[in-house]
C-alpha cells in the first residue's frame, strides 16, 4: 500500500508543515489552574450500569448498559439504557431494541448520537452486532432511541469497535470482532472500517473497507484508539502499534511502535487523549497514552493472573515530521493502571481516574478471578496530569480524595457542563450480581478546586458557530480577572476507558477594555474541530472556568447521505439474523432528527 496524502508522499507533506509548526514539540502554552482540595460526593444512581456514557445536553446524559437483569424496566422488559438528569440525578428508562454490549458511539455533525455494534446475546430484543442506535437529544423528555435494523444497520458485525467523527460530520466505525470473545483473533477478526452514513469511496460503495493494520495488530486490538487530526487524517493505535489513516485515499502510514513492550488496547486497556489544540501551538496534535500491560496477547486466558502487574507508562508524541522522527517520549505515572479513563479539564489538564492496578480487562477468563473480575486492586485515587508543566512534575494527586467504589471493567467517566467529573458503572460480571466487585449503580461527582472559587459566566452563545465566524459573548468576570481563554470542548463518548472524539480546542478571543464583551473566533477548519456538538467554557487567567454552554460547530446540517451507497450496502450484505421482539420507535423531533429519516431508503 503506497503511503500518500493528497497525491504526495505522507512525510513530504509533513515536512511542508515544518515552517508552520514547532519542531518536535507542540509547545503547549502554560495555563493557570486553581489549587486546593478536590471534593467527591456520591449522589444518585443510574438504574442501569454505566458501561457507556455521553453528555447529550447541558442537563442530560445518556447511559448504555449491556442487556442484563437490571431492576429498572421499560415497556414490560428489563431496561439497559437511560437518560440521566445531571442536576437531579433522576433517570428515564429508554428503549433500545438491540444489545448494546461493548458498542461504540459518536455524535454526527448535527448532534445525533450514533451507537453502533454490540453483542449477539439475546435476553430480550435483538442481537446488537450490526445495530445502529440513533438518539437525538430533546428538551421535553419524549426522545427515545430509534432503530430500524432492516433498513439502518452496519454492513458487517462488530463487537468492541471504535468510532470517530470526521470533517464532513459523518463517522467511521473501525475494527472489532464478528462474534464475542475475551480477545480478538484471526477467526473472529473484522479487519475493516465503514462509514455512517455509508459512502461510495475508494471503490467501496457503501461496503466495509479492509485495514491491514487490524490484521497486523492481532490479537489484543479491541477498542483501538482513534483521533481525528487537524490535517484531516486519523491517528490510530492498538496493541503495540500506531499509524496514520488517510481515509480519503485509504492509505495507512505506520508510526513508531509503543515502547517497552506495553500493549494499550483491550483487554490490555490503556487510556488515550489528544492534548489541547490552540492557535498558540498552531493546532499541532500531540497524543498521550497512559497505562496498559506487558502481558502476552498470545497465551491462554486461564494462564493470565488477576494479579499481573499493569504498566505505569505514559507516552507522548507530537504528530509532525520532527515529532514522529523523535518518537515517543516516556513518562511514568505514580502507579500502574489498566482501564483508566483520561478526562480533559477546561484548564488544559488531564484527570486519570478509574481502573485497576493489576490484571486485565474483562471477566470470567483469567485463572484466578476475583469474583468474576479479571482484574484486582482497584485504583481508588485519581491523578491529575498537567501537560504544560516541566517534565518530572506533571503528575499529582495533591488535594484529591480517594473513592471507595471500585470502578473496574465497564466503568465510565466524563466531564460535565458545570465542570465536575462524573463517574459511573463497574460490572466485571456476566449479569447483575453481588459478588466481590458487584454490579455498580452509584454515581459519583468529583469537584475540582475551581468549583469553590468565583467563576465567570456569559450569555449570547449562538446555537451554531460556523468555521472562521466571529461571535460576541457578554461576560461577567470575577474582580481579579485580567484575561480569559475560551475552551471549546467535545465531551465525547466514553466506554471501556476509551473516549471517542474527546477534544479541547482553545479559540482566539479578544476581551474588551471594560471586560464585559468577549469577541471569539470559531475554529478555522472542520479538521481542527469536526462539525458537531461542543461545550464552550470561558476560563479566567487564574484557571476558573464558566459553565460550559452547548452549541453546534458548523451549520448543524446532517452529514452527506448517499442513498445509492445505502441501497448497495443493504442489497449486498446480510442483515441481522434476529428480528426485534418489540416495536421500533419513531425518531424524535429534536435537533438532527432529519438524519434518521434521511438514511432510511424508501420501502
Amino acid at each position: 500500500m503506497q503511503h500518500t496524502m493528497g497525491g504526495r508522499p505522507f512525510f513530504t507533506v509533513l515536512c511542508l508543515l515544518l515552517s508552520l509548526v514547532p519542531h518536535g514539540s507542540a509547545e503547549l502554552d502554560a495555563r493557570a489552574s486553581v489549587s486546593g482540595a478536590w471534593s467527591l460526593v456520591q449522589k444518585g444512581t443510574t438504574g442501569v450500569s454505566g458501561m457507556q456514557l455521553a453528555v447529550v445536553s447541558e442537563t442530560k446524559a445518556i447511559i448504555y448498559d449491556k442487556v442484563e437483569h437490571n431492576p429498572l424496566t421499560v415497556n414490560g422488559h428489563v431496561a439497559w439504557a437511560v437518560e440521566l438528569d445531571l442536576n437531579t440525578q433522576t433517570v428515564r428508562a429508554l428503549n433500545p431494541l438491540s444489545n448494546s454490549w461493548c458498542a461504540t458511539g459518536s455524535f454526527l455533525g448535527n448532534g445525533t448520537l450514533i451507537d453502533t455494534g454490540g453483542n449477539p446475546v439475546v435476553i430480550t430484543g435483538a442481537s446488537g452486532l450490526q445495530a445502529v442506535r440513533m438518539f437525538t437529544p430533546c428538551t421535553d423528555g419524549t426522545c427515545d432511541i430509534f432503530e430500524s435494523p432492516t433498513r439502518i444497520r452496519l454492513s458487517s458485525p462488530r463487537w468492541y469497535p471504535s468510532s470517530v467523527r470526521i470533517e464532513d460530520g459523518s463517522i467511521i466505525i473501525f475494527g472489532g470482532s464478528v462474534s464475542g470473545g475475551f480477545i480478538n483473533g484471526a477467526g473472529i477478526n473484522n479487519p475493516s472500517y465503514e462509514y455512517f452514513p455509508p459512502k461510495n469511496i475508494n471503490g467501496f460503495n457503501g461496503l466495509k473497507i479492509p485495514s491491514k493494520f487490524l490484521t497486523d495488530t492481532l490479537n489484543g486490538n479491541h477498542f483501538p484508539n482513534l483521533v481525528y487530526l487537524p490535517d484531516g487524517t486519523i491517528f490510530v493505535s492498538a496493541n503495540q502499534a500506531a499509524m496514520i489513516l488517510n481515509w480519503k485515499t485509504n492509505t495507512e502510514t505506520r508510526l513508531p511502535g509503543i515502547p517497552n513492550g506495553v500493549r494499550i488496547s483491550s483487554p490490555f486497556s490503556a487510556g488515550h487523549v489528544l492534548l489541547p489544540l490552540s492557535p498558540a501551538n498552531n493546532y499541532t496534535p500531540e497524543i498521550m497514552i497512559c497505562g496498559g500491560s506487558t502481558t502476552s496477547d498470545k497465551v491462554a486466558a486461564s494462564s493470565i493472573s488477576s494479579q499481573a502487574p499493569t504498566s505505569a507508562q505514559c507516552i507522548r508524541m507530537v504528530l509532525n515530521a520532527a515529532g514522529i522522527a523523535a518518537g515517543w517520549k516516556v513518562e511514568t505515572m505514580p502507579q500502574g493502571r489498566i482501564m483508566v479513563d483520561m478526562v480533559l479539564l477546561p484548564d488544559g489538564r488531564v484527570m486519570l481516574v478509574n481502573g485497576a492496578k493489576t490484571g486485565v480487562a474483562g471477566y470470567g477468563n483469567v485463572g484466578n478471578q476475583i469474583g468474576q473480575s479479571n482484574a484486582d486492586n482497584p485504583a481508588f485515587t485519581p491523578v491529575v496530569y498537567d501537560p504544560a508543566a516541566p517534565a518530572g512534575s506533571r503528575f499529582s494527586s495533591a488535594g484529591l480524595v480517594a473513592s471507595t467504589i471500585p470502578r473496574l471493567y465497564h466503568s465510565t467517566a466524563t466531564l460535565t457542563p458545570n465542570g465536575t467529573v462524573m463517574l459511573a458503572g463497574s460490572n466485571p460480571n456476566d449479569d447483575v450480581t453481588t459478588v466481590k466487585y458487584p454490579t455498580e449503580y452509584r454515581l459519583e461527582f468529583y469537584s475540582p478546586p475551581y468549583m469553590n472559587v468565583a467563576r465567570p459566566s456569559y450569555t449570547g452563545l449562538p446555537a451554531t458557530i460556523n468555521y472562521n465566524a466571529a461571535f460576541t459573548l457578554t461576560v461577567t468576570l470575577p474582580a481579579s480577572t485580567t484575561n480569559v481563554t475560551v475552551a471549546l470542548m467535545d465531551l465525547g463518548f466514553a466506554t471501556h476507558g476509551v473516549h471517542m472524539d474527546q477534544r479541547l480546542v482553545y479559540l482566539a478571543a479578544t476581551l474588551s477594555a471594560d471586560k464585559k464583551t468577549l469577541t471569539v473566533k470559531a475554529p478555522p477548519t472542520a479538521a481542527i474541530y469536526p462539525p458537531g456538538p461542543a461545550y464552550l467554557y470561558v476560563v479566567t487567567n487564574t484557571g476558573a472556568p464558566s459553565f460550559g454552554h452547548k452549541t453546534i460547530v458548523g451549520t448543524g446540517a446532517s452529514p452527506p447521505v448517499d442513498q445509492a451507497a445505502i441501497a448497495n450496502m443493504l442489497k449486498t450484505t446480510p442483515g441481522p439474523s434476529v428480528v426485534p421482539s418489540f416495536q421500533a420507535m419513531a425518531p424524535s423531533s429534536g435537533e438532527g432528527s432529519d438524519v434518521a429519516t434521511a438514511v432510511i431508503p424508501a420501502p
